[in-house]
C-alpha cells in the first residue's frame, strides 16, 4: 500500500510530530508498505502531496492545531482521500477540552471538578476562589493544546498568575481542574470489528516533577509500567472507562485515553488523544507491545483498519 505519512505542521507540537512521522514511516516500511514521509505546512499541502504521490491513504502523524482538531480530516474527506484515525467531529471534540468535559459529564463519566474560563474572565480572584474550593491544588491548561504544552500544576495561590498567563499564551480559553493526587495512567484503545477494545493500562512515573513536555519526550526521564500494577477489578474499570470515552466522542480505529487515579483508587478521565504520539518514548507502541504487537504491526493495524473504515463511508 502507498502511504503518505503527514507530519510537521505549525502547532506548538511540531517537533514531536516530526519525530512521530519519522518513527511511523520507518515502521510502515518494515511492515511492507511504500512510504512517503512529508513535512507539510497546510491542509491543502497534505491533499496535494497525497495526490502527487498516488497515496492510497494518509497516515496523520500531525499533533495539535489543524492536523488534529478536525480541519485536516474534513478537508481530506472533502477530497475523497482516506486517512487514519477518527473523523472531523471526534477530532474537534477531543482537541477541545471544554467540549470533552461537556460530553463526559453528559454521559456520566468521571472528570476532575473544575471550570473553563474565557481569557477575559480568568481573573485571579476567581481562580483563587476555585482553588480554595478544590482543596488548594489546581491543574491549569490551555483548552486546545496537547503534549502538556502550557500546563501547570499550582499548589500555591501566588503561582496562579504565572500559570494562567502561560496557559493563555496558547489559547483564549483555559481549563482549571482540581489536581487529583495519586497516579497517572493511560490506556490505548483499538477497535476490532467496530468495537473498542482497551489494551493494558500503562502507569506513568516521572522521575522528577509531573508528566510535562520534558518528561514525555526525554529518554529515560520517566518510568513506564505496562501493564500497570492494578488490581484486576480496577484494571477492568479503567479499561471500561477508556472504551466508554472512545465511544462517547465517536472516535474510530484507535485512540489513547489519559487518566488520573486518586489515592482512594478512583479513576478520573482527563482527555482523549485521536492522533497520539508515535515517537520512541510514546505510549501506544508500549501498549501494543504488552499484547504482543511490534511497532510495525501497530502501524499496519492502524493503516488497514482506517482504510476499511474510509471505504465503508463512501
Amino acid at each position: 500500500m502507498k502511504v503518505l505519512v503527514a507530519c510537521g505542521g505549525d502547532s506548538p507540537e511540531r517537533e514531536v510530530s516530526l519525530r512521530s512521522g519519522k518513527a511511523v514511516a520507518e515502521a510502515l516500511a518494515v511492515a511492507g508498505h511504500q512510504v512517503f514521509l512529508e513535512d507539510l505546512p497546510t491542509c491543502l499541502g497534505v491533499v496535494e502531496a497525497a495526490r502527487d504521490r498516488g497515496a492510497d491513504l494518509v497516515f496523520v502523524a500531525l499533533h495539535g492545531g489543524w492536523g488534529e482538531d478536525g480541519r485536516l480530516q474534513a478537508v481530506l474527506e472533502a477530497h475523497g482521500i482516506p486517512y487514519t484515525g477518527s473523523g472531523p467531529e471526534s477530532c474537534m471534540a477531543a482537541m477541545d477540552k471544554e467540549l470533552t468535559r461537556a460530553v463526559f459529564l453528559d454521559r456520566g463519566l468521571p472528570v476532575p471538578p473544575g471550570k473553563v474560563y474565557e481569557r477575559e474572565d480568568a481573573a485571579l480572584p476567581d481562580l483563587e476562589s476555585l482553588m480554595a474550593r478544590e482543596g488548594g491544588h489546581l491543574a491549569l491548561k490551555p483548552c486546545c493544546c496537547g503534549s502538556t504544552v502550557g500546563v501547570s500544576l499550582v499548589h500555591r495561590p501566588e503561582d496562579l498568575r504565572e500559570a494562567r498567563d502561560l496557559a493563555l499564551q496558547y489559547d483564549d480559553r483555559l481549563v482549571a481542574e482540581r489536581f487529583i493526587p495519586g497516579r497517572e495512567l493511560t490506556v490505548a484503545v483499538f477497535e476490532e470489528g467496530g468495537r473498542p477494545r482497551a489494551l493494558p493500562a500503562i502507569e506513568i512515573r516521572p522521575h522528577e516533577g509531573f508528566y510535562d513536555y520534558r518528561n514525555k519526550y526525554t529518554s529515560g526521564a520517566t518510568e513506564y509500567l505496562c501493564p500497570a500494577p492494578l488490581e484486576e477489578a480496577l484494571a477492568a474499570r479503567v479499561g471500561s472507562l477508556a472504551e466508554a470515552a472512545h465511544r462517547a466522542l465517536g472516535c474510530r480505529v484507535y485512540s489513547r485515553v489519559d487518566f488520573r487515579l486518586s489515592e482512594e483508587g478512583e479513576p478520573f478521565l482527563l482527555e482523549v488523544n485521536t492522533a497520539p504520539g508515535m515517537t520512541g518514548t510514546s505510549l501506544v507502541p508500549k501498549a501494543g507491545a504488552a499484547v504482543g504487537w511490534s511497532f510495525p504491526q501497530v502501524t499496519d493495524r492502524i493503516v488497514r483498519a482506517s482504510l476499511e473504515v474510509c471505504r465503508g463511508r463512501r
